[in-house]
């Protein structure tokens, strides 16, 4: 076992449902990790740590699992696995603390980490200007927005412009939300009909069934989905177009600037080392790869 197999899994990550009290522990074994980078925990990262964290002896990260291959359910239902898991891990290997993965609802995850709830948010959330009002991002991966369709696009769908008048489903919350918001002006009289649904996955059920020609995923998602042998099927692209190309964050509340500058810390050790790089490449990611750890560099 290498350097870094053996921290992660000593860390871990745990994947805990917010409603139900079940949890379920996340090793390195169960997600498959396997890099070859060396990373060891940093005694000056985990002394920049809050010390309520320190004393609590893990950090709370909240996500929406429905999103591969960024964090989504493993066939045991349980167990969230994807890229951000796999840094998450990573993360929690460089700081020497456990770090949880917890679901909940992505529209309103900004407002419970200012509550306290958790400690920031983990779910491929667009660094934004508006969002910066309320929280802090350290910048990981960049990309932009794809419309999705149905396969064989039967609504003869090429790009934004023939989404209005038409139904569009779209996750509550999302980014993808407020660019469809922003497109109305230029519909006139015929705006998009807008869903907006609790998951990506409730978006999609959406498309599927043909209640929506179409919904906005950011790239690496929508990419997975008309790649991918289970769904490839049902979904294929509009077209190769990338829109509003923008950066993820993971957003930590403002008041804590502790732990975003221990999490960017550890984010600039996993570039450097080549264990981010690493992570792209093993979910085909990679180019989506920042090569610095920003913070609050998004729009």
């Amino acid at each position: 076992m290498n350097v870094v197999r053996r921290a992660l899994a000593l860390t871990g990550v745990l994947a805990v449902f917010a409603a139900g009290g079940c949890d379920a522990a996340m090793t390195s074994s169960e997600s498959g990790l396997d890099v070859t980078g060396a990373v060891t925990a940093d005694e000056t990262l985990r002394a920049q740590l809050p010390q309520s964290v320190r004393d609590r002896g893990f950090i709370r990260l909240v996500t929406d699992a429905s999103y591969a291959p960024m964090e989504y359910f493993a066939a045991d239902g349980r167990t969230i696995i994807g890229f951000e898991p796999d840094v998450a891990a990573a993360l929690g290997a460089v700081l020497g603390i456990r770090l949880e993965m917890v679901v909940g609802d992505f529209a309103s995850a900004l407002d419970e980490v200012n509550k306290g709830t958790y400690d920031g948010v983990f779910s491929s959330m667009t660094d934004s200007a508006e969002r910066e009002k309320k929280a802090d991002f350290v910048n990981y991966f960049s990309t932009g927005t794809s419309v999705l369709v149905q396969r064989g696009n039967p609504a003869h769908i090429r790009n934004l412009s023939d989404l209005c008048g038409k139904p569009v489903a779209v996750e509550a919350g999302t980014f993808q939300e407020d660019m469809l918001a922003r497109r109305q002006k230029s519909c006139g009289a015929e705006p998009i009909v807008v869903t907006a649904l609790k998951t990506n996955a409730d978006a999609l059920v959406h498309l599927r069934t043909g209640r929506a020609v179409a919904v906005l995923n950011d790239f690496p998602p929508a990419s997975y989905l008309v790649n991918d042998a289970r769904t490839s099927m049902y979904y294929q692209l509009a077209s190769d177009m990338q829109y509003e190309t923008g950066l993820f964050g993971i957003a930590v509340a403002k008041s804590n600037p502790q732990l975003r500058d221990a999490l960017q810390g550890a984010l600039a050790r996993l570039i450097a080392t080549g264990t981010y790089g690493e992570l792209l490449k093993r979910w085909g990611l990679s180019s989506g790869a920042v090569t610095e750890a920003t913070v609050n560099a998004g729009r």
